[in-house]
């Protein structure tokens, strides 16, 4: 399993740019999953956030993200040069236990599980905590553009 990566060592396997790199860190990931970790939620310059705060329904893309950085370092892993662009097509049984999630001071921890991927695309489990409480889990489904 490997441990511990800082933003600098994924930001240039993902299209994520600037602020919209919601993810600060990897504390672990292997082969089918990772766990990531985030504080970007309570800033006031967020990219997703609206004058009544920052929603919920955006741990989806801290999913998405860490599904990102996951398949990158797989990819990175099996001798691959450049990160596959990916798609997000489709969120299935995403619950959330909050509202908004700007007001919770602290940390964001992020998980991906990958339940089936090739080159064609990926499918994934991600659930989203804080301080222990899941604040949102759900199913996504990403596609690999051809080449």
């Amino acid at each position: 399993m490997a441990t511990m990566l800082a933003k600098t060592d994924f930001i240039d396997l993902i299209p994520h740019a600037g602020d919209m790199c919601l993810l600060d860190g990897v504390l672990s990931w292997d082969d089918t999953s990772i766990h990531a970790t985030s504080v970007s939620h309570v800033l006031d310059t967020h990219p997703l956030r609206s004058e009544r705060g920052l929603h919920a329904v955006h741990l989806a893309e801290y999913g998405a993200q860490a599904m990102a950085v996951h398949g990158a370092l797989r990819g990175r892993e099996r001798g691959e040069t450049a990160p596959r662009p990916g798609m997000l097509v489709s969120l299935r049984g995403v619950k959330l236990s909050a509202q908004r999630i700007d007001n919770r001071e602290g940390v964001l921890d992020v998980y991906a599980e990958c339940l089936i991927a090739d080159e064609n695309g990926a499918q994934y489990l991600f659930r989203v905590l804080h301080s222990g409480e899941e604040l949102a889990s759900g199913r996504a489904a990403v596609i690999h553009p051809s080449r």
